[in-house]
């Protein structure tokens, strides 16, 4: 049994990450940082015309590699933190929409459970494409466990520690 857990950084993120460590901890786990390149993301933005960046930024691709490497490392020690034992770090550069690259991952290493939280960092956008977590539910052949989002009088995820 492979967990995977998606991983943002989020306030969200981090609750899935330690309603897994609480309820998930005998378990192996991946935690999954996907990061878009910057060629991929200005593809996507509105005020990049076709063909305005054409030059190959090895070096911005590498840096931005590395940071989402450290990031899913912070990742993995929380998942530690929270009670996991066994936990890989994996940083994971999308070509297309995130939750399609999850998905792939998680077929990839054919996991028992895919965990997210209920949203993310891109929390405007997804209201106008829909969340990642959604996406995931729908497209992954494979459980999913949501993690609701973090409440501020509740203080957490509403688990009651049982």
């Amino acid at each position: 049994m492979t967990i995977l857990i998606a991983y943002d950084g989020s306030d969200d993120a981090k609750a899935a990450i330690g309603f897994a460590g609480r309820h998930l901890s005998r378990a192996p786990a991946v935690v999954l940082v996907v990061w878009e390149p910057l060629l991929v993301q200005l593809a996507r933005s509105s005020i990049a015309t076709p063909g305005a960046f054409v030059r190959d930024d090895t070096e911005a691709e590498r840096q931005q590699r590395e940071e989402a490497e450290r990031f899913a490392a912070d990742g993995a020690e929380l998942a530690r933190q929270a009670g996991l034992t066994e936990v890989t770090p994996r940083a994971e550069a999308s070509t297309g929409p995130i939750w399609a690259t999850i998905v792939d991952v998680a077929d990839e290493l054919d996991a028992s459970l895919v965990v997210t939280g209920s949203r993310g960092l891109a929390r405007a956008r997804s209201v106008l494409l829909g969340s990642v977590s959604d996406r995931v539910l729908h497209h992954v052949k494979r459980p999913v466990l949501i993690v609701p989002h973090v409440t501020a009088e509740a203080g957490d995820t509403g688990d009651t520690g049982g």
